[in-house]
């Protein structure tokens, strides 16, 4: 091993960094869960909040602690006693007849100092009215029990055009809740899915081939012998394998079985922790390295068609482009190789060296992919799509409203998901009636009946619906402190899942049910 490598070692091993700075030692455990470009993301956003609620605010809470950049809530009404007695960001008694938007604001920035609130005590209607453009300047909206009317005016107006933010719109009564994120298009790069990249064992690179040629595991000190990576030993044993069996990889189970014993066979030692993992891991000499079926999908949107596919759309579509040409015309008919390498029983020296025949590989087949690109984008961009090309998703959202106006869509849910639907339906029924009339806390007859209305009188409601309509008729305008805390946790989860374009956002209606403890989505 010479010098350079023993420094390298000892660099990649021992260094000592600087001590981290305030923020990343503030930041910490969620830098850990979406990396400096996800705190970049939400340091940059504005959300806007519509209504100064126990809910809204447990919802901003969990937004204002990881550090969006701006916040502003909506909402002209103040502080009644039922506001002070279930809020925990008002100042109870003391906050009475005071506007809730600059009492919750005051309150919420104590949280952290490095987030921007500002509260906003004009109505809704006049702003839709007047000045409908600045709602668009958000990341996005989130709405906790707005008025039906105002709610569709709105919907209409973010649907407007696909540059619009999402709209995030919470309602809950009771024990009961349901939240949807109306968008028109997202798109994750950085999905974090549980599949790893290809290590492409069966079609191995050349230097990787050579290397695992180039070593003769008869003359290996068993020191050495009990450290070969499990690619390595793989790699070799295939084209072992390869060599007597007609340049084909093992196909039946007795073929797989004698692989195995083979693999196993290698041991000089009984505890040679490495064999183990190679037989473990076997299955990936016959698993073929092809480009996952999902991506496939994603290589027939309409979006990256010669057609429709120019400088106004995003780089993740140009990007997409690119790796649909670089997979049919590479040699391998796979996607880019990735250097990331999962943890292996292994020794540091083979460990960094197979990790360096990787990374230059990856390099190499990233400047190839770079190639087909039509438009410049940030290297950066670039790096994280090749490292994530096996888990990309492209999401596509409806109008919000859009299921409770397909009969047959409710009828189907109500068939295979009945407690979900009828929790949806009720909340859907409140919202109707409270448009219709505010004076008059809704019987559960009211209930039943806009409910029916909603799917069809031809279409019976089933007996999972008298427990969500006894419910809502209970507390049709009761804000729970603890339903409130549950919501402010899985809204503000999936608002970061959007402003941070990482993670798999809930598709559909995400239904919760307190009382006994459960969560569902229906029509996504």
């Amino acid at each position: 091993m010479s010098s350079q490598d023993s420094q390298d070692i000892a660099t990649a091993t021992t260094a000592i960094e600087s001590a981290p700075d305030a923020k990343t030692r503030r930041y910490d455990r969620q830098l850990r869960l979406w990396a400096a470009t996800g705190q970049s993301a939400l340091e940059s956003s504005r959300v806007l909040v519509l209504s100064a609620s126990a809910t809204s605010t447990s919802i901003l809470k969990n937004l204002v602690l990881p550090g969006i950049g701006h916040f502003t809530i909506f909402d002209h009404a103040k502080v009644s006693h039922s506001d002070a007695g279930n809020n925990f960001f008002l100042e109870g008694f003391n906050s009475i007849g005071k506007y809730r938007a600059e009492e919750a604001v005051r309150l919420l920035s104590e949280l952290n100092d490095g987030v921007e609130g500002r509260a906003d005590t004009r109505t809704l209607e006049d702003i839709l009215e007047s000045q409908p453009e600045w709602i668009t300047s958000f990341t996005i909206v989130i709405a906790h029990n707005l008025d039906h009317s105002l709610l569709n005016k709105l919907s209409a107006l973010l649907w407007k055009d696909a540059t619009y933010p999402p709209l995030m719109v919470v309602r809950s009564a009771g024990f009961l809740a349901d939240f949807y994120i109306q968008f028109h298009e997202h798109t994750i790069i950085e999905s974090h899915s549980e599949t790893s990249p290809s290590l492409r064992i069966d079609k191995p690179f050349p230097a990787l081939r050579e290397h695992a040629l180039s070593l003769d595991f008869d003359k290996m000190d068993q020191t050495e012998h009990g450290h070969i990576p499990y690619v390595v030993i793989l790699v070799r044993a295939l084209e072992d394998w390869k060599k007597s069996h007609g340049d084909s990889v093992p196909k039946s189970y007795e073929e797989r079985q004698q692989f195995k014993k083979g693999v196993l066979a290698l041991k000089v030692k009984g505890d040679e922790e490495n064999f183990d993992e190679a037989e473990a891991q076997a299955y990936r000499c016959w698993t073929e390295t092809k480009v996952p079926s999902e991506t496939v999908a994603l290589f027939s949107d309409p979006a990256i068609s010669t057609e429709s596919l120019n400088d106004k759309h995003s780089p993740f579509f140009h990007l997409l482009a690119a790796l649909k040409e670089y997979t049919e015309k590479s040699d391998t008919h796979t996607l880019p190789l990735t250097s990331t390498l999962p943890d292996m029983k292994s020794d540091t020296h083979n460990y960094i060296h197979l990790q360096r025949l990787y990374k230059s590989r990856a390099e190499e087949e990233k400047q190839a992919f770079k190639s087909y690109l039509r438009v410049p984008v940030d290297d950066g961009m670039v790096d994280s799509f090749v490292k994530n090309a096996h888990a990309l998703v492209v999401l596509r959202g409806k109008p919000w409203g859009t299921f409770d106006e397909d009969k047959a869509a409710l009828v189907e849910s109500l068939s295979t998901m009945p407690k979900e639907t009828c929790i949806h339906l009720a909340l859907s029924a409140l919202s109707l009636l409270q448009a219709s009339d505010t004076s008059v806390s809704p019987s559960p007859e009211s209930i039943r009946a806009k409910m029916q209305s909603i799917i069809g009188q031809s279409t019976e409601l089933p007996d999972e619906a008298e427990d969500a309509i006894g419910e809502i008729a209970r507390a049709p305008f009761s804000e729970l402190p603890n339903t409130a805390a549950f919501l402010g946790g899985m809204v503000a989860q999936e608002v970061i899942k959007m402003i941070t374009k990482q993670y798999v956002p809930v598709r559909g209606y995400c239904v919760i049910d307190l009382i006994e403890t459960w969560t569902g989505t229906i029509g996504a």
